[in-house]
């Protein structure tokens, strides 16, 4: 007998690993017909009392019935979901779809029933909320628009549920139940609420791997020296204030210590009183899954994966990394790594060295997050060490070295800085961007509250690093680089750069603006730091120079004349050593130029010392609060905007000193045009409505078009089907018609009317008037045909050429709006003038869609060749608020409608007063069966 299961294909697209609330994992995937006995278990460990909110009555077993109704679902009309851990059902929901009276029905019914079920054990963790979120996303998939759910008043905890879901609802109640019926369409609030969820379990998943309570190393050798016993011996260095295990199966059944730390020759041995939070395994590769599986039976919360061998070594390595992270999270734990370096956690409540660092970092406000192991050594020692660089030493408050990033990721760790408090300033190493849409998007969020920034190694490559698993991006690094600037990212290019940068954000606060005061005992390195001013795009003031006879108190009264000065936002000091000078003039100066800038708190003071010896360890010293102090305040809170500094009043602070000029122009700069985004981002720009636009006629004429074409790459549509898309959004496209002969050729310019343009459509030849295949004012037939006969003579005969007439627009800038859906980034929208030198110099600006009316005043204004639509060389200004309307109808066609993956808009004139759109191209595809509105997901395993 073939069962509904039978008839539709097993929806595997279905299956997703899932952040629940307290920081485990589950999966959840579709239930089977081979779920009976999972099922019948599930049912059999639920209280009694949430069986009665289940079935409105006492309902103490499943009957065969109901077990065979429960796990046969023709996955379209009835469904159903389960939520496991180790393999085991923990949650359930299911639907219904249902006609206006309630009764089973089919398509196109766009009604259905849904009904969950938590076990008692994992209330309150969050699966009900990430089961509805899933079923939402399949019933939407599935032509459902709404669900209904029928709960009794008692169940608050599942009212809730529904409630706090953020759907357009509406409730009623009778016969004693609740009826909540609600709408699917994800909406704003529903949205809101999905990203606050995502973003608490991911935060929480991470600190369940940063603040552990117990630590397990497993792979401790007896002897000192190896992997494992490095990691144990550096975590009881550090401090850790938790319970340390050692564990090697190698061990002697009687060896009860390791250096004083408990020995086990298992996990499992462990006292089962005695949790364990996490574990860093430190095995060969082939004896990780057997670690793995006795960690997960035993209820470890995560791992740290020390171990080589996976992804990085090739295919076989690749997969085995695969299995890893299935295994891992099959019993609900995290994975930093394979092949990682460690985590650090500086905390005095946690003081947690658990990588091969074999020197605890200094506390402090910094988050440190590199992918690579030998980089993240390097970006330790450089903020750990004293002199060498930048002046003084600057702790970090966590270091996470991903190895691989098989499963936790910078997405991870950069929502657990988002709302910690120990952190103020985030710096990331990244060798490769795995979900650039997510990450652009938490980026934003983060940024706006404390500063990223961020450094991409391998990035003129072209292939991901030796372990990456990426999403193929068609954008090249420029264009992500500047999509990543607009989130708020501040875009490094060098590791020093890095850290010049991080260090002037921990230290100092946000300058209100670009204007600089330069003031020292140099006058060469004062116009040197002067001319790289320049070249940064700040606004410096003239140099002022006192001379090489300076003293600390004349350092003094500049700098604070300097700060005093309403005109300027930030002060860089240039101090040249005098011949003899010694500690004692260098800790003067220092005291004179801490004191200076502690009455300013608002304002930025940074050093450029030529020689960084006295004085670097002066200026670090003279503040007494570098992180190493012991009884340093905390002086490193985020700052809000615009620029103040909530630095307790009286408390020096330390100034960064630079050993060249360049090196602390380029950290301001960076610093400055992060300090204009955020005054920017306070004040978000709005998507506009306009008239003009059919959404649902636009829809409908897109389904149409696609049902004509049964290819999953998608359709080029035909120049009248474009034209007639963008009409429905407001675009409207000048008319071409086509010219195969001369005679056809009058006869359409007689139909557009005189003048018309005579233009090839040729692929080799497309809009490229440089070429000599197009001709323009063409004021009547004798110039038309004289025309056509010179274009056929020197181009081609017309079937090459495949020539069109068109009716002449206005005089103005020719330009180009293009959007495109990058399976990596997402929606991107790119504008710049046309032609070739605007190719050839890379002049276009690209925004994320939705564009803002913000975003289109700024992407216009952002080119080199902006100056030609505003009146370059006494030419008539352009109507760019016409410019910036065609940008946004656009961003909402490509926005409001998936299957549009692709729109050229080639060229537009605009003119003074209007534009016009003279050539348009569509691309179509079957839009992706989830998307950015779908349910919060980890990524598949690498």
């Amino acid at each position: 007998m073939e069962t509904p299961s039978d008839r539709h294909a097993y929806p595997a697209h279905w299956e997703a690993d899932v952040v629940l609330r307290d920081g485990g994992t589950a999966r959840i995937r579709p239930i089977t017909t081979d779920d009976a006995e999972r099922l019948t278990s599930f049912y059999e460990q639920v209280s009694d009392e949430s069986k009665y909110y289940r079935f409105f009555a006492p309902y103490p077993r499943l009957s065969d019935k109901d077990v065979h109704r429960f796990t046969h679902h023709d996955y379209v009309d009835r469904v159903g979901l389960a939520a496991t851990v180790g393999g085991e059902f923990i949650a359930t929901v299911r639907y219904d779809r249902i006609d206006p009276n309630g009764r089973p029905a089919s398509a196109p019914a766009d009604e259905a029933e849904v009904a969950f079920l938590v076990q008692d054990a994992h209330q309150g963790r969050g699966v009900a909320s990430a089961l509805l979120e899933h079923i939402a996303a399949v019933a939407r998939e599935r032509g459902i628009r709404r669900f209904a759910a029928e709960v009794l008043p008692a169940n608050t905890k599942m009212i809730k549920v529904f409630t706090d879901a953020g759907y357009t609802q509406k409730r009623s109640f009778e016969d004693g139940v609740v009826r909540l019926e609600f709408d699917l369409e994800p909406t704003e609030a529903s949205l809101a609420v999905q990203r606050a969820r995502e973003q608490r379990a991911e935060a929480r998943s991470v600190q369940r791997l940063l603040a552990p309570g117990s630590v397990a190393v497993i792979g401790v050798g007896r002897a000192p020296g190896g992997v494992g016993r490095s990691v144990l011996d550096n975590l009881k260095d550090a401090g850790f204030t938790g319970r340390l295990y050692a564990v090697n199966k190698a061990f002697p059944e009687d060896l009860t210590e390791v250096d004083g730390v408990p020995a086990h020759r298992c996990v499992r041995d462990i006292d089962p009183a005695e949790p364990v939070d996490l574990a860093v395994v430190a095995v060969p590769a082939p004896h990780v899954p057997d670690v793995v599986a006795e960690c997960g039976e035993r209820g470890v919360q995560g791992l740290v994966v020390v171990s080589a061998g996976y992804a990085e070594s090739g295919a076989e390595g690749r997969e085995r990394q695969r299995e890893l992270v299935r295994q891992a999270r099959t019993y609900g734990m995290r994975i930093v790594g394979p092949n990682a370096f460690g985590v650090v956690n500086t905390s005095p409540d946690v003081r947690l060295n658990a990588s091969l660092a074999p020197e605890m970092p200094r506390p402090g406000r910094i988050g440190l997050f590199a992918q690579s192991g030998a980089i993240g050594i390097a970006l330790l020692a450089r903020l750990h060490r004293r002199g060498g660089g930048v002046t003084g030493a600057t702790g970090i408050s966590t270091f996470v070295s991903a190895g691989n990033r098989a499963d936790v990721s910078g997405n991870d760790v950069l929502q657990y800085w988002y709302d910690d408090p120990d952190t103020d300033v985030a710096l990331m190493y990244l060798e490769s961007i795995g979900n650039p849409r997510k990450f652009t998007r938490l980026a934003r969020r983060t940024a706006a509250a404390k500063p990223l920034v961020v450094v991409q190694g391998a990035r003129h490559s072209g292939i991901a690093p030796t372990g990456h698993a990426v999403r193929a991006t068609r954008l090249p690094y420029a264009t992500v680089s500047a999509l990543l600037r607009q989130a708020g990212v501040i875009r490094v290019d060098t590791i020093t750069e890095l850290v010049d940068t991080g260090l002037l954000l921990a230290r100092q606060p946000l300058p209100a603006g670009p204007r600089v005061a330069i003031l020292g005992n140099s006058e060469s390195l004062g116009l040197l730091t002067y001319d790289v001013c320049l070249s940064e795009g700040l606004r410096p003031k003239t140099p002022r120079d006192l001379t090489t006879a300076a003293s600390a108190a004349d350092f003094r009264a500049a700098l604070d004349e300097a700060l005093a000065d309403d005109k300027t936002d930030a002060v860089v000091v240039t101090a040249m050593p005098a011949v003899g000078e010694g500690p004692t003039e260098d800790a003067e100066l220092a005291a004179a130029l801490s004191a200076a800038a502690a009455a300013a708190p608002t304002k930025p003071v940074l050093v450029v010392h030529v020689e960084l010896g006295g004085l670097a360890e002066a200026l670090s010293a003279a503040t007494s609060t570098g992180p190493n102090a012991p009884d340093a305040p905390d002086t490193q809170t985020p700052r809000p905007l615009p620029a103040t500094a909530d630095t307790p009043e009286g408390t020096p602070r330390l100034i960064p000193a630079y050993p060249a000029a360049e090196r602390a122009v380029h950290a301001l700069s960076e610093v400055v045009k992060y300090a204009q985004w955020r005054r920017d981002a306070a004040e978000p720009g709005k998507v506009p409505e306009y008239d003009g636009i059919d959404e649902s006629g636009a829809a409908d004429l897109i389904t149409e078009l696609l049902a004509k074409e049964d290819d999953p790459r998608g359709i080029e549509l035909a120049p009248d089907d474009a034209r007639a898309l963008l009409a429905r959004y407001g675009i409207g496209v000048r008319q071409t018609l086509p010219a195969p002969d001369a005679d056809r050729a009058a006869e359409a310019a007689r139909t557009l009317g005189y003048p018309v343009a005579l233009k090839t459509t040729a692929p080799h030849l497309r809009h490229r008037a440089d070429l000599g295949g197009v001709r323009l004012d063409l004021a009547d037939e004798t110039d038309l045909r004289r025309a056509y006969e010179e274009l056929t003579e020197q181009l081609g005969k017309p079937a090459e050429l495949r020539p069109v007439v068109q009716a002449m627009a206005p005089r103005g800038v020719d330009t180009v709006v293009r959007a495109v859906i990058d399976p990596a980034a997402g929606a991107v929208l790119s504008f710049g003038l046309a032609g070739a030198a605007s190719e050839l110099l890379g002049d276009t600006a690209h925004r994320l869609i939705p564009v803002t009316d913000q975003d289109a005043r700024g992407i216009i204004r952002s080119i080199k060749t902006a100056p030609i639509l505003f009146g370059w060389r006494g030419a008539a200004p352009v109507d760019t608020p016409a410019l910036e309307e065609l940008l946004q109808r656009v961003s909402r066609l490509v926005d409001d409608h998936p299957e549009v993956v692709g729109v050229a808009l080639e060229p537009v004139v605009v003119a003074p007063h209007g534009l016009t759109v003279l050539g348009a191209s569509v691309r179509l595809a079957p839009p992706p069966a989830r998307d950015d509105l779908g349910p919060r997901t980890l990524p598949v395993a690498y």
